[in-house]
């Protein structure tokens, strides 16, 4: 595809009541109902009416969207009316609204990027950070609940913004060199910086991932997932392949702790994925389930083809347990795979192509991605160099510059070694 709103065009066009998202209803003190929908058809109607809007707003890079919201049908809605309308957004991660006391990193963001609209998923939520941050003559719009002292638009307001053929004109007017979206790294050691993410980046990105796992394309995927959408993973990988491949993405509301464990294996006893990602620490939780939980087993291994880890390290053990519940519930061993990437690599590098995969193997380079192994000390960092590389960071040259080699590889910083040293 030239932009990833070519597919949604085209389920909308070829499965329009097929779900594409679906979210379980929110209830008072924290609990969680039935699922609600959105089908592909519902979902282009929304991205039009929505893109509208903010085409509406005059919006553009220099004055993109913010996103302060945890995964839900609102925020998922509001991305693909930026994505329409071909105005940059940048999904936040909630973690420096709600658990930052100094939002120090949301800051950041908001200085970096000027933003020309902020939405929030709630007021309450987000309201003290916003106050904290958002300068008064920057739009805020909620998705619910109000603000102090500030008059805030609603999400409802935009859903409900007619389309014009401005809008349409608009989508076809993005390409490759779009800037869909913003994307910050994790700041673990410095501030995060914002990762420039164009249409060809992603496109590319999703031919490499869906060359390189041809399972989803043998049918419409089903993924139950709680990856966060301001991660790489969680947004262009997860929500990306959904979309690509006219499947369907349960949010799932739990996580890999131990407050919100149990909600994600709720969602697996009930919703069968045909293909499951998540992190080494929310495995642990599930392998350790499925030793006594005869219902998480039996749906989980129901119907899914493979499953996939990253962000860290996935013990062995972890490995066997999993393979001794599959062998034991469906008689045979699901596919562990595993890879390497990063914000800037859209996310998808190295991908395990063998089947006889042990714990640490990052496998071999995606198809059109191009790797160079530098050493540094008794080391070996990873190089990229391929369509799915950023073209740097946004209002950021030096930073930029000083990502890439004078061949044009994009220095990582990873260490890697030699599964074989000979």
């Amino acid at each position: 595809a030239r932009r990833v709103t070519d597919y949604l065009v085209h389920w909308a066009e070829t499965t329009p009541d097929h779900s594409f998202l679906a979210r379980r209803e929110q209830l008072p003190g924290g609990k969680t109902g039935d699922w609600q929908h959105v089908s592909y058809a519902q979902a282009l109607d929304a991205a039009r009416s929505i893109g509208q809007a903010l085409l509406d707003r005059g919006l553009n890079a220099e004055r993109p969207v913010v996103v302060l919201s945890e995964n839900t049908i609102e925020h998922a809605l509001l991305a693909l009316g930026c994505i329409y309308a071909g105005v940059p957004y940048c999904p936040v991660s909630p973690a420096y609204a709600t658990v930052s006391q100094d939002y120090d990193k949301l800051r950041h963001v908001i200085d970096t990027l000027t933003p020309g609209l902020v939405f929030a998923a709630d007021g309450a939520r987000y309201g003290k950070a916003i106050a904290a941050t958002v300068a008064a003559d920057v739009e805020v719009i909620l998705a619910q609940g109000a603000l102090e002292g500030r008059k805030a638009g609603t999400f409802q307001s935009l859903r409900h913004t007619p389309a014009t053929p401005a809008v349409d004109a608009a989508m076809h007017a993005t390409g490759p060199g779009t800037i869909v979206k913003f994307l910050f790294t994790s700041g673990s050691t410095k501030m995060p910086k914002p990762v420039i993410n164009t249409q060809r980046m992603w496109c590319a990105n999703l031919q490499q991932i869906s060359l390189s796992l041809p399972v989803l394309a043998e049918a419409s995927p089903v993924l139950v997932d709680w990856l966060p959408w301001s991660h790489t993973f969680g947004s262009n990988h997860n929500f990306g392949l959904t979309m690509m491949h006219g499947g369907t993405l349960y949010i799932d509301d739990g996580k890999p702790t131990a407050a919100l464990i149990g909600e994600t294996l709720r969602n697996l006893r009930e919703i069968a994925p045909t293909v499951y990602f998540n992190v080494p620490t929310g495995f642990e939780a599930i392998a350790h389930a499925m030793q006594h939980d005869d219902q998480l087993r039996r749906t989980l291994l129901s119907r899914v083809k493979m499953f996939f880890y990253a962000g860290a390290s996935l013990a062995q053990p972890v490995w066997d347990s999993l393979f001794a519940s599959a062998e034991r519930e469906v008689g045979e061993r699901i596919v562990m795979a595993s890879g390497l990437g990063m914000t800037e690599s859209s996310p998808f590098g190295l991908f395990v192509t063998s089947p006889d995969v042990r714990a640490g193997d990052l496998g071999l380079p995606a198809p059109g991605l191009e790797l160079k192994l530098v050493p540094e000390g008794d080391k070996l960092e990873i190089r990229y160099r391929g369509p799915n590389i950023t073209p740097g960071y946004w209002r950021a040259p030096e930073t930029t510059a000083e990502a890439f080699d004078d061949e044009g590889f994009f220095c990582t910083g990873d260490a890697v070694a030699w599964i074989d040293p000979r």
